[in-house]
């Protein structure tokens, strides 16, 4: 049977021991985890690469919204909150449901049959990068564009939209750096941090920047400074 790797993110031990019960029903669900707070999911996160997380929204310091925007890669994300005004917020970001609680046996099994569908189609899509040669449609507004990937220099994030560097102009679109990311072909663009990728192809210089790690200079002039994580996979990436 395959089993899906689970972490449970919320502040209140009791709403934690909530969800971990309604799991119990469904042995494929493997609890990898649990955490009271968002920085502690981040390092959990990040050490596990969890297949599904369910993730409160109210936490204190950051929210469960505040996390998501610094995910590097973004596993499906369930909601469970006490309050049902951010369930249109939730699905902006993408989230596969939204539960309020206290849950409920019916609602939940819902859930977790969206979620098993989802997971499925995720492994059965072939990950084909994109050609930096391929022209794609961008619309921003009342502009619009038809350019190659190679065109494109920088992208950054802009809470759930992306900007889009290419040339001397720049673009929004509805995306989020990590749908991006799943569709452009890494051996062009790189992931410098949370919030930036680069089209390598722009690459002028590379200078050492603080704690171990780099800064990179574009053709077009950004500076784009690597995250630690991000600096050692850069050197990994481009040594023999």
């Amino acid at each position: 049977m395959r089993t899906y790797t689970t972490l449970i993110i919320d502040d209140e031990r009791l709403a934690r021991e909530e969800v971990r019960r309604a799991l119990g029903r469904y042995p494929e669900f493997e609890i990898v985890g649990e955490a009271n707070n968002a920085n502690k999911a981040l390092d959990l996160i990040e050490a596990c690469q969890p297949d599904i997380i369910f993730l409160d929204i109210h936490m204190p310091g950051k929210s469960g919204f505040d996390l998501l925007e610094e995910f590097t890669t973004v596993p499906e994300v369930v909601f469970t909150t006490a309050y049902d005004q951010y369930a249109v917020q939730a699905f902006e970001v993408n989230a596969l449901d939204y539960l309020v609680k206290p849950l409920r046996e019916e609602r939940f099994a819902k859930t977790i049959e969206k979620v098993k569908l989802e997971l499925k189609k995720k492994e059965e899509e072939p990950k084909v990068p994109m050609a930096s040669h391929q022209k794609i449609f961008i619309k921003d507004g009342e502009k619009v564009y038809f350019i190659a990937l190679a065109e494109i220099s920088l992208i950054e994030s802009m809470d759930n939209y992306a900007r889009l560097y290419f040339g001397d102009k720049k673009a929004m679109i509805k995306r989020s750096l990590n749908q991006l990311e799943e569709k452009l072909d890494p051996n062009t663009f790189f992931r410098a941090n949370r919030g930036q990728i680069i089209n390598t192809e722009y690459i002028k210089q590379i200078h050492p920047y603080f704690n171990n790690k780099l800064q990179l200079v574009l053709t077009t002039g950004e500076k784009i400074d690597l995250s630690s994580r991000q600096t050692v996979k850069f050197k990994k990436r481009n040594s023999l």
